[in-house]
């Protein structure tokens, strides 16, 4: 006897299924399409905005995400989101008006300043506790009198991508090659807030277990390797000499002073002695937005002061140079007593801002440029302006050592940087 082979059965959507049956799945019909409606909403208002003639702005420390492209695969839409949120031509409106009715009404600033929406753990400064969850950190903590601090300056003390030993033999090794083709080689490390200027730190905040250990652990170790140029002790002595801090309360960036002192402390370190006869004076003072506000939905200046350089007590060499240095930047309009004359090229971050009018002051021949264009820009080129000098300078801000993410000693950066000053020694 012949079984009958299985019956072939029409397909059916499981929302047509009896609901008795197995497979029964509801269509939700109505939520999927508000939810589609939703969606379209979010992704397609920064397009609709720009058709318009909207454009939004930067409210965080960073450039706006870019839209992401397709040939990226999947990560295309695990990039989207990002771009939609930073294009939202209202955003900053939003945040603002967030703020102003988390604090009337709840007395207490909004959360959307963190990372997550989880609670924040407080620990027992003993270190983070395992598994600590650094998107509890605000994007900026409120501090006392009004002082504002990046909460990133934290994160990345509680999350390093590479430990601190790992990062101080990337620098010596950096630091010995560029030495060994004939060039002297100089790091300058533009301190955290957070360092300089805890006296203001709330007394209890998302990862602040972790803040001490690391930071006493990295300056440690640069100490004891001769591995840069230490600023705090000049920046705590000309604050408490003056009675006011190089560090704007609502800004995450040194004024003017830091930049004058990081110029005149790269100078003395190529040549001790050679701003012995500096005349430094008040000049013109300037008012800008700070750049910490923004970021929860608030606003706010910072006020600072040009500063008038006179190298050999005569002539002032201080002037305004262009702001953007993201292609390399060429300062080479002083000269005489009190300056110092090879060729130094210098890669740095935004702490370099406010020193290029004293870097042109001190430097006959200083090319600078942003050291990101290591990662985004021409590689070699930026390599080649390095190749092309007696002196290496890098600035970096310390947040980046302690993560340990610097392009600058990326194993790629230092082997291409390294190879080509071999191949073309200084003598």
């Amino acid at each position: 006897m012949t079984r009958p082979g299985p019956v072939e059965l029409p397909a059916v959507h499981e929302a047509w299924l009896p609901r008795e049956h197995s497979l029964h799945r509801p269509r939700h019909g109505g939520k999927q399409t508000g939810a589609l409606a939703c969606a379209a909403v979010f992704f397609l208002a920064p397009l609709a905005g720009l058709a318009l003639g909207a454009r939004p702005a930067e409210i965080e420390n960073r450039k706006l995400a870019a839209f992401p492209s397709p040939v990226e695969g999947w990560a295309f839409f695990t990039d989207l989101p990002a771009w939609a949120t930073d294009h939202l031509v209202f955003r900053g409106d939003a945040i603002s008006i967030a703020d102003g009715v988390s604090r009337g009404v709840f007395g207490e600033p909004p959360q959307l300043g963190t990372r997550a929406g989880s609670d924040s753990p407080l620990g027992t400064h003993e270190g983070p506790a395992p598994g600590f969850d650094i998107t509890t950190i605000p994007r900026v903590i409120e501090g006392t009198d009004g002082w504002l601090y990046l909460g990133d300056e934290v994160a990345v003390r509680c999350k390093q991508d590479v430990p601190t030993a790992e990062t101080m033999r990337q620098i010596r090794a950096v630091k010995e090659g560029i030495e060994a083709s004939g060039r002297d080689f100089l790091l300058v490390i533009a301190p955290d807030k957070i360092t300089v200027e805890p006296e203001h730190l709330p007394q209890r905040y998302p990862g602040q277990d972790c803040v001490r250990p690391v930071t006493d652990e990295f300056w440690r170790l640069i100490k004891e390797g001769n591995l840069a140029l230490d600023l705090r002790s000049e920046i705590h002595r000309v604050a408490e000499s003056r009675g006011v801090p190089v560090y704007p309360a609502r800004d995450a960036h040194w004024d003017d002073i830091g930049g004058l002192l990081m110029a005149r402390g790269i100078a003395e370190w190529l040549r001790p002695g050679v701003t012995k006869d500096w005349v430094v004076a008040d000049g013109e003072p300037w008012r800008v937005p700070a750049d910490l506000p923004p970021l929860i939905g608030r606003t706010g200046d910072i006020e600072g002061r040009h500063y008038s350089v006179k190298p050999d007590g005569v002539r002032e060499q201080a002037r305004d140079v262009p702001q953007d240095f993201t292609t390399p930047l060429h300062l080479n309009t002083t000269s005489g007593p009190g300056t110092y004359g090879r060729k130094v090229a210098m890669l740095g971050d935004s702490f370099t801002i406010r020193a290029k009018r004293y870097l042109g002051a001190a430097f006959g021949d200083l090319t600078l440029l942003h050291y990101k264009q290591l990662q985004e820009g021409d590689r070699q080129a930026a390599i080649k302006m390095l190749v092309d000098s007696d002196v290496v300078v890098f600035e970096v801000a310390e947040r980046a050592l302690v993560k340990g993410n610097s392009v600058l000693f990326a194993p790629e950066v230092v082997e291409a940087m390294l190879r080509e000053m071999s191949a073309n020694p200084r003598r």
